[in-house]
């Protein structure tokens, strides 16, 4: 593995879509800096990277607290120039309108939408010096469309998109490459997995069409993707979903 004078920033390095993308970058030569809360729960995806030859440090990360995000981009910036941030927070909760309290709605709009603006504002503020850089932040059917139960996230996420395609226009004639990835499609996860159980029962897990979720492996693809674009063919917004998905 070649090692680049680069590091990545995940904010969100959940343990499925976003520890995929710090394995996809670090194999392609980044360091990695992850982030999450409960910080301790990243040391398998440290270990995993460093086993394989990489470079990889897990931070607890409060993504909401502006102190919080710049110190945890500026330590990732310092330790080599920081190329790419990927925002990578889920907040997908669903509530009947009448059951949304304040509470929910605030919390959804900081995880969602409030935090992307903060590590988008604290990464470009580190990348103009170096005149390039990357910021991607994932995006869901939501951001497009909302649903039933869905007033909290759905907002955040529209929100959120606001956000991006706002600092794109911004900083593309910079040389950040900004971009909104949708994910149109649930992402095989332990959380998605127990919520197709509770909805539709054990023998739906038992019987799941392999090509009804997306392997979270395809979402760090599809960034990598986006990163390895020309800057004169960058993509905004790209939507991806598997083929099996009826959209």
């Amino acid at each position: 593995m070649q090692q680049r004078n680069a590091s990545v920033a995940v904010i969100g390095a959940g343990d499925f879509i976003g520890g995929e993308i710090g394995k996809k970058f670090a194999a392609e030569g980044f360091a990695v800096f992850a982030g999450r809360r409960n910080g301790d729960k990243l040391a398998p995806l440290v270990a995993d990277i460093t086993a394989s030859g990489g470079r990889a440090v897990g931070r607890s990360l409060d993504a909401r607290n502006e102190a919080e995000v710049a110190a945890f981009l500026a330590e990732a910036d310092a330790h080599a120039p920081l190329e790419v941030c990927i925002f990578n927070v889920g907040a997908n909760v669903n509530f009947p309108i009448l059951d949304t309290t304040e509470r929910v709605f605030r919390k959804v709009w900081e995880m969602a939408c409030y935090s992307g603006f903060l590590a988008g504002r604290e990464a470009a503020r580190l990348m103009l010096p170096h005149g390039r850089g990357a910021i991607f932040f994932t995006g869901a059917t939501a951001s497009l469309r909302g649903g039933v139960g869905y007033a909290a996230f759905a907002s955040a996420k529209f929100g959120l998109r606001a956000v991006a395609q706002s600092m794109a226009r911004e900083l593309w004639p910079k040389n950040i490459h900004v971009a909104h990835l949708i994910i149109d499609a649930g992402v095989d996860t332990a959380w998605v997995r127990e919520r197709i159980r509770q909805s539709e029962g054990d023998a739906a897990l038992v019987h799941l069409d392999p090509d009804r979720l997306m392997p979270p492996a395809a979402v760090a693809d599809a960034y990598w993707t986006l990163y390895s674009q020309p800057r004169g063919a960058w993509t905004f917004e790209q939507e991806i979903r598997p083929f099996g998905e009826k959209w």
